[in-house]
């Protein structure tokens, strides 16, 4: 046996890592389709082997096999001679999970597409062709808004409990979606009232869950949108969840000139986003989100605290801070417009 000098050992397993990600895309590819077919559900609702599933969905028969015994070694199903079952972590991508991460799946199949457009974006320099970020068909934005709340059902409760919000009385949640994070800082704050401004198609997906959380009667639902419409009035606490990272710094300037007008004097703006450092390379998902918006975007991108602080000045905000930092888009930065 040939002796492997330690050196050598650690190029090897370097490359070993490197083969690793670059084939992660098999893995992932599998599970999105398996996610677009929705077999997960399927099995769940009885169909247990790959015969019943293929003909309750008018699938080939041998690529589906393949797929589902894929799965198995995933961990996401069990076999049992031809019987298929989920195991707890496929439960989770059924549409019949209480807590489904279905929509969040969905939402990264979407991505799949533009992100195979990556080589030709840095060749060329061309992003998405929307002007407007965001347009996406009904279904779409259904997947989109709901893989959000997948990502923000704890989150928003641990954002909503380091702020201390006890001076305001009424939040406006612009681009707010279904009411993520409305309902969590509601919740935390029980004499706060809150208005949610999103497009109209999701100003009815937010009217089924902040009714579902029982605090509609501290609620209004404003249609609109806010690149093209003026903001409602009479708040004084604004939130910009998850916002900024879609807009180019010229967008950006134009919300925060709105925001700034409708505050009332004394008003406070929360920002959550990533929030990069000077050389942009942390954190490091902020790094990766920055190509997610390269891809998806005409001019969305990752900021720094820099970048952020001079455009809230020239809207007119003061005391600009960054109050929390993290990995997780849980940045937050806070401003307030002077009395």
């Amino acid at each position: 046996m040939r002796f492997i000098p330690h050196y050598e050992r650690g190029c090897m397993e370097k490359k070993d890592d490197i083969m690793a990600i670059a084939r992660a895309f098999m893995k992932s590819r599998i599970i999105l389709t398996a996610a677009e077919l929705d077999l997960f559900t399927a099995i769940e609702d009885g169909c247990r082997t790959a015969e019943k599933i293929a003909e309750k969905k008018g699938l080939s028969l041998r690529p589906l096999a393949r797929v589902l015994d894929c799965l198995v070694t995933f961990g996401y199903l069990a076999k049992e001679e031809n019987a298929y079952s989920l195991t707890e972590e496929g439960a989770a991508l059924s549409s019949r999970h209480p807590a489904s991460a279905l929509p969040m799946i969905l939402h990264m199949s979407r991505l799949w597409e533009t992100w195979s457009e990556l080589s030709m974006i840095v060749e060329k320099g061309s992003g998405s062709e929307s002007e407007v970020p965001g347009v996406m068909d009904a279904d779409s934005r259904r997947a989109f808004i709901g893989a959000m709340h997948v990502i923000g059902r704890t989150l928003s409760e641990d954002i909503a409990g380091s702020l201390d919000l006890s001076g305001f009385n009424k939040l406006l949640d612009i681009g707010g979606g279904s009411g993520t994070y409305t309902i969590a800082f509601l919740k935390r704050n029980p004499k706060l009232q809150a208005v949610i401004f999103d497009l109209e198609d999701v100003i009815e997906m937010a009217r089924e869950r902040v009714g579902s959380e029982c605090v509609m009667d501290r609620t209004a639902l404003v249609a609109g949108d806010f690149y093209r419409d003026e903001l409602p009035g009479g708040c004084d606490l604004a939130l910009l969840s998850a916002i900024i990272h879609q807009n180019s710094p010229e967008q950006n300037a134009m919300l925060y000139g709105k925001i700034f007008r409708v505050l009332g004097p004394g008003g406070m703006l929360v920002i959550r986003d990533h929030i990069m450092d000077e050389s942009r390379t942390w954190p490091p998902e902020g790094a990766l989100f920055a190509i997610n918006m390269l891809v998806n975007t005409r001019g969305g991108d990752t900021y720094t605290m820099s970048e952020v602080e001079d455009a809230l000045k020239d809207a007119g905000f003061a005391s600009i801070k960054q109050v929390r930092s993290g990995e997780r888009m849980d940045c937050l930065v806070t401003a307030i417009k002077p009395k």
